[in-house]
Formats: C-alpha cells, structure tokens, sequence
C-alpha cells in the first residue's frame, strides 16, 4: 500500500490509499470519495475540512466500517478495514476506533441514565463485572470532567457540552487506539467548543490516541490538529502542517473557506469571496 508523504517519522495508525466511494441519487451515481489516500500518525491528530457534500463524513464512516468504499484500501493499527468483515472482527475494529458524532442526543437513550450508554460499551469491550463496571463509569466520568452525581441523569437534564463529554467518555470505555470525531463541536457555543477541544487534547496526550477530526470550519482546526487536508467534491486538494495550510492556503478553496471563517474583528469580505467562488468554480 502507498500512503502519502506526512513528513512523520512515526508510523501511521490510520492508512487510506486510493479510496473511492459512489452512491446513487435519483437514478445517477454521486461520487463521495474520488481517489483519496492519507495517513495518520500515532498519536497525532489530523484534520478534515470541507463545506456538506465534500465527502469527509464519507470518509469517516468507511474508516470506522459504516460505509463499504467501492475500491481503495483503509489500515487502522496495522490491520484492514475489511468491506465484509466477520463478527470478531466488526468487534476488534470497535474497539480499535470509536467514533463521536455531532450530536450525542440522538444516541442516547432519553428515557435511561446516560451512564447507561458507557456501561453497555464496557460490557460489550471488557470482561469487567457489574460494580466494577459502575466504578469504571465514575472513573471516566471524571476524566472527561463529569461529576459522579451526572451518571444517574438523563440526556435530556444535561447541557449540550455535558452530553458530548458523556459521548467522549463512551468513546474512552472501549479502550480505542483512534477517535473519529465528526463535527463533534460544530453544535456548541464558542465558549463550550474551546473547553471541548481543550479536554480532547488532554486526553489525546494522556492516553496516546490518535484523531481524525472532521469539520467544516477551519477556525477551529488549529486548536487541535497537526495536520490537516481539505476536501472538495470527494477529492483531497490541499494537505499540509495546520500552521502552514492556514498562514499560507495554496488552492483556491482553501482560501475562501478561511475567508468565510469568522473570527475576532472578521467582516465579511463579499468582493473578495465572490472572486474567490468565481474562481473556485472554474
């Protein structure tokens, strides 16, 4: 398998070469994913940003196992996802890569303590007994910075930042190698994005995890990745250090995401987009 060059020395955790994916719309095939290859190296966090439609939610599910690629190659943690995997081995790849979406709510049961979703992660992953499952759950209540009194309570009784560290934590249970992050911050206030993205990178130290943060909005990338690559329709068009894709974006659609990214003092630049999009769409 050919990855591209990340300019790391460590190995990759995460390998995808030449993936490509197509769905089927109103009778015509919709290309999601068009020849895309990238790595991730352990212990590192890779961004990917696109508008709706450029296939990086795509690209997620295939590298967690809920979409099958049509061709193409994807690695985590030295072994393949594999397009028609056994039981044993949905189970292993579960283990190896959880995934947290953009709003917990709609996986957490409403009507059960949301400590619930975390125990049934550990009763599927460990062969932990039923107190000691119990105090797992207040150890990583703890750790995503949820007190003990939290694990009775119903989604519905939390704020939208106490759900995403419920859904963090449930992601923690299985013990992962990697955490896919799908707009994972995109519902929450600036306030509550910064303390997620700040306890994301805590935990990413602590535990050694790798990241495939996916995103639709450059601003934030740079508080938590590496590394990032840029996605429009299906295809990879920028890759690159975070520092450097956001001092000095090279494609054009790069550059007019960063300049319809608000941020301190920003006005929108309508002369300057409007080029940007005539451009773009040559």
């Amino acid at each position: 398998m050919t990855f591209p060059a990340d300019g790391s020395t460590r190995p990759p955790m995460i390998g995808v070469d030449a993936l490509r994916k197509t769905f089927r719309s109103r009778g015509r095939a919709v290309v999601a994913l068009d020849d895309v290859s990238l790595t991730v190296p352990t212990g590192s966090c890779l961004a990917v940003v696109g508008e709706s439609g450029s296939g990086k939610t795509t690209l997620a599910r295939c590298i967690v196992g809920l979409e099958k690629p049509d061709a193409g190659r994807i690695v985590v943690a030295d072994r393949p996802v594999l397009a028609r995997a056994r039981r044993a081995e949905r189970k292993r790849l579960a283990k190896s890569v959880q995934i947290v979406f953009q709003d917990p709510q709609s996986s957490l049961n409403r009507r059960l303590p949301v400590s619930t979703a975390v125990d049934e992660v550990l009763r599927v992953h460990t062969t932990l007994g039923r107190v000691a499952r119990r105090q797992r759950c207040v150890e990583l209540f703890a750790q995503v910075g949820l007190p003990e009194r939290l694990l009775q309570a119903k989604p519905g009784a939390l704020s939208g930042g106490q759900r995403q560290r419920v859904a963090i934590a449930r992601a923690l249970a299985a013990e992962p190698d990697v955490i896919v992050l799908d707009e994972s911050v995109a519902a929450l206030d600036v306030t509550v994005q910064g303390q997620i993205l700040a306890l994301l990178d805590e935990l990413r130290s602590a535990e050694n995890l790798t990241y495939l943060f996916i995103t639709h909005d450059l601003s934030v990338v740079q508080l938590i990745a590496d590394q990032v690559v840029v996605m429009r329709r299906g295809r990879i068009v920028e890759r690159g250090a975070t520092a450097e894709v956001l001092a000095r974006p090279r494609h054009p659609y790069t550059q007019l995401l960063l300049a319809c990214a608000p941020r301190p003092g920003w006005k929108p630049q309508r002369g300057v987009i409007r080029a940007l999009r005539e451009e773009v769409a040559e």
